[in-house]
C-alpha cells in the first residue's frame, strides 16, 4: 500500500513540475499575433491559391498587417473589392489595381504547326518538355498536355480538341497565376486586360531564326523587326528573334498587327475592322483612236496612157 501511496505522489509531483515549466515557457516564448491578421484573413476568399505572392491568405493576411501599407499588394481572386475592404480593417488605403488575365502566347494549332512524331507516355506537359520535347517541331510551343487546366482551382482555362491549345475564359480567370506556374514553357503570361478588355501582343514564344521558326509553324514569329519599326510609341521590343510588346507603353493602335507578315500579333476583343472605301474615283474610259492609217497602202489601179 505504501509503495502505491509512494508511486501516486512522485507521478503528481512529476507532473506538478512539468505543469510550472510549461506555463513558465509558454509566457516566456509567447509569440504575440495581432488581431488584426485574423480579421483580414476573414474576408479574404481563402483560395489559397498564392497568386498574390504569399503563402496562403493567412501569410498574405499577416503581410498586409505588418507592412503598414498596401502599396504592391493585390489579392487576384478578391480583387478590388477586397482589397477595400482590407483596407477599411487596417484604417489604410488601397491603391487601385489594374485587372490582369492570363493569355496564351502560343498559336500553334494543328493546322499551324503538324507534328511530327507521336508520343504515347504520360500526359505531362513537364515529363514531355524534359524528356522528348513535343509532338511537333517547335521546341517552345505549347505542349498540350494540359498541365495548366489541372494547376487551374476556378475552372478557367481549358483545351480546345480541335486546336490542341488551352483557352482562357476571362470571366472566370482571376489571374492568380496557377496555370502560368505550371507550364514548363512560359507560354502562359498575366497580363492587364486592358482597356474595354482589349489588349493586344505577340501570340509566340518562339526564339529561332526566321527560316527555322517558320518551318516549325506557320505562325511563328521570324523576328523580322517591322512591328518595331512601325511602333510610334516604342513598346515594341525585338530581342533573341523574338518580338515583345510591352503592355504599359501600348496604346492599342493595332499597326503592328497589320505590319506583321506572319500575322503573329493578336489584337483581341477588338472589333472587326471597316473595309477601306475606293477615294479615288476610276478615270473615264478614253475614247477610241481612229486607226491609223496602214503604212503600205494598196497601190492604185494604174490608169491607162494618154495617146499621144
Amino acid at each position: 500500500m505504501d509503495l502505491i501511496l509512494i508511486a501516486v505522489v512522485s507521478l503528481g509531483a512529476i507532473g506538478l513540475v512539468a505543469a510550472i515549466i510549461l506555463y513558465v515557457a509558454s509566457k516566456k516564448f509567447a509569440v504575440y499575433e495581432d488581431p488584426r491578421i485574423a480579421q483580414v484573413a476573414e474576408v479574404l476568399p481563402q483560395a489559397n491559391c498564392g497568386g498574390c505572392g504569399y503563402p496562403g491568405c493567412s501569410g498574405f493576411a499577416a503581410a498586409c498587417v505588418k507592412a503598414g501599407s498596401l502599396e504592391g499588394k493585390l489579392c487576384p481572386v478578391g480583387g478590388q473589392p477586397t482589397m477595400e475592404k482590407v483596407a477599411a480593417i487596417l484604417g489604410l488605403e488601397a491603391a487601385a489595381s489594374e485587372p490582369k488575365v492570363a493569355v496564351v502566347r502560343c498559336n500553334g494549332t494543328c493546322a499551324n504547326r503538324p507534328r511530327v512524331t507521336q508520343y504515347d507516355g504520360v500526359r505531362s506537359c513537364v515529363i514531355a518538355n524534359s524528356t522528348y520535347g513535343g509532338e511537333t517541331g517547335c521546341t517552345f510551343g505549347c505542349l498540350g498536355c494540359g498541365d495548366c487546366v489541372a494547376a487551374c482551382k476556378f475552372d478557367a482555362i481549358r483545351m480546345n480538341p480541335e486546336t490542341g491549345l488551352p483557352e482562357v475564359d476571362e470571366d472566370k480567370c482571376t489571374a492568380c497565376g496557377a496555370c502560368s506556374k505550371a507550364c514548363p514553357r512560359a507560354i502562359i503570361e498575366i497580363r492587364p486586360k486592358g482597356k474595354n478588355n482589349r489588349r493586344v501582343y505577340v501570340q509566340c514564344v518562339n526564339k529561332d531564326k526566321g527560316a527555322v521558326a517558320r518551318k516549325a509553324c506557320a505562325v511563328a514569329c521570324i523576328g523580322c523587326g517591322k512591328c518595331v519599326k512601325v511602333c510610334p510609341f516604342e513598346a515594341i521590343t525585338l530581342g533573341a528573334n523574338l518580338a515583345y510588346i510591352d503592355p504599359a507603353k501600348c496604346k492599342s493602335c493595332r499597326k503592328c498587327e497589320m505590319e506583321c507578315p506572319q500575322g503573329a500579333i493578336l489584337a483581341k476583343n477588338f472589333p472587326p475592322r471597316k473595309p477601306k472605301e475606293a477615294t479615288e474615283t476610276p478615270a473615264p474610259a478614253k475614247a477610241a483612236a481612229p486607226k491609223a492609217a496602214t503604212e503600205n497602202p494598196a497601190p492604185k489601179a494604174d490608169t491607162p496612157n494618154e495617146s499621144k
